[in-house]
């Protein structure tokens, strides 16, 4: 049985690695449609995010160029290790940091070394399309079908299938296992939408598609940050047209007329419930006090400090950098935000901006009121990587496109461009010097 798997796994990545659209698709639909509780028992349990993941990581075997974010993720893995072996971190703060942290940003890294960005950006723009098609059937029929999966871990199913009613309505979350995580993500497609070469129309269909299943969420967080990037697309994301960025700003508004009533009516009614969510996220402050520089913080059930009763925090921290901080310390939690720092920080700058950093741009104010949970977390750092991977290659071409302006100061004759001497010689198109230029 062993060998088998063995075997079978063998080909299976033989197969990605032969056809890399297959294998892009295969994670982009793992991502979207396979709840985390589902994947594979070989030591400790994997989800299937993160065995396809790996699986992923394993086909690519071309160098890229590195980045001052790589040498810091590769010193937040050495600290989770190390705090590991020292007993400052559990093995379940490492895993998660190790398998839901890092390999989906190395894998971002590798991604455009197997597919075009134009395949990606359109790839992850159709499971976009199928995931808000399907939490709107969820809606309409009031069954999520994905929480009928109960076979893989009986823990993560017992913790992320139970569905969240707000406000006499019950959350779509499709297979994210909640609300938040399936909202956040779908707002992070919109960049990608809006980056495709399809035709505006579509792309305002598909736009409006993905704002009503975010709103049948009933997320504050997921509404916000689809805003935020759409606001952001229109504003910065290279490729659109001045007619384009007036036709998406007037679809939104009209949506708006659209989706600010019917999320005002459902908080209104969910009352205390709504307005309780909001002040415990800000209440989530005080579990400053028990961060530790290195390793996790301690156990805050029933624990009090400074006359702060922080048990009422011990089931759910929905704030991803404070729950960064309590597993791994606020030290590793630094370097996770420099990185972070790196990969949107050139969102406003000229040539800065890509469809990448967009969309991490527009999570920014949700990563204080929702943690790094179930697929979101993946495709969160995934996105990193990737936004890392684009700022490295729009600079790279920035510097090709940049004329060496010492040469204008030489008093020797200048060569002729290899473009004006390959033309001058039709018999070897690939320019004077050899090979292709």
């Amino acid at each position: 049985m062993a060998l088998g798997g063995l075997a079978a796994a063998i080909v299976a990545l033989l197969v990605l690695r032969a056809a890399p659209r297959v294998g892009v698709a295969l994670w982009l639909v793992v991502l979207f449609f396979v709840p985390v509780w589902i994947g594979v028992s070989v030591g400790p349990f994997w989800s299937a995010i993160t065995a396809i993941t790996i699986a992923m990581i394993m086909t690519c075997s071309t160098s890229i160029v590195l980045s001052p974010a790589d040498g810091l993720m590769a010193a937040f893995a050495l600290l989770i290790v190390a705090q590991y072996a020292l007993d400052l971190t559990t093995l379940s703060g490492a895993v998660i940091a190790l398998s839901e942290w890092l390999l989906p940003y190395i894998w971002g890294r590798l991604i455009l070394t197997r597919v075009s960005l134009d395949f990606l950006i359109r790839a992850i723009s159709v499971v976009a399309i199928v995931a808000a098609g399907l939490a709107i059937l969820e809606s309409i029929t009031a069954t999520n079908f994905f929480v009928m999966i109960a076979w893989g871990d009986p823990g993560l199913y017992n913790l992320w299938a139970e569905l969240q009613p707000r406000g006499g309505l019950v959350r779509v979350e499709g297979a994210f296992g909640h609300s938040i995580a399936l909202g956040a993500s779908l707002s992070m497609c919109a960049a990608f939408v809006l980056a495709t070469k399809w035709r505006l129309t579509i792309r305002l269909i598909v736009l409006l598609g993905i704002a009503a299943a975010i709103m049948l969420t009933l997320s504050r967080i997921g509404l916000v940050t689809f805003v935020i990037t759409v606001a952001l697309s229109i504003i910065v994301l290279p490729g659109l047209t001045r007619a384009a960025r007036v036709m998406i700003s007037a679809a939104a508004l009209a949506a708006a007329f659209v989706i600010v009533p019917f999320v005002s009516g459902v908080f209104l009614e969910a009352g205390q419930e709504a307005d309780g969510s909001a002040n415990y996220r800000l209440d989530l402050l005080s579990l400053g006090l028990v961060i530790r520089p290195f390793g996790a913080a301690p156990d805050i059930t029933g624990l009090t400090v400074n006359g702060e009763y922080l048990g009422t925090f011990s089931r759910s921290i929905d704030n991803a950098l404070m729950v960064v901080a309590m597993r791994v310390g606020w030290v590793p939690t630094l370097l996770l935000i420099t990185v972070l720092v790196i990969a949107v920080g050139r969102v406003f700058l000229k040539r800065g901006a890509n469809v990448a950093n967009i969309a991490l741009t527009g999570q920014l104010p949700g990563l204080f009121a929702v943690a790094f949970i179930t697929q979101y977390s993946a495709f969160f750092w995934f996105t990193v990587g990737l936004a890392i991977e684009l700022g490295l290659d729009n600079r790279r071409r920035a510097r090709e496109t940049t004329p060496d302006k010492t040469t204008s100061f030489t008093s020797e004759p200048s060569m002729p461009s290899a473009g004006i001497l390959g033309r001058l010689s039709p018999e070897r198109p690939g320019g004077v010097w050899g090979g292709s230029m």
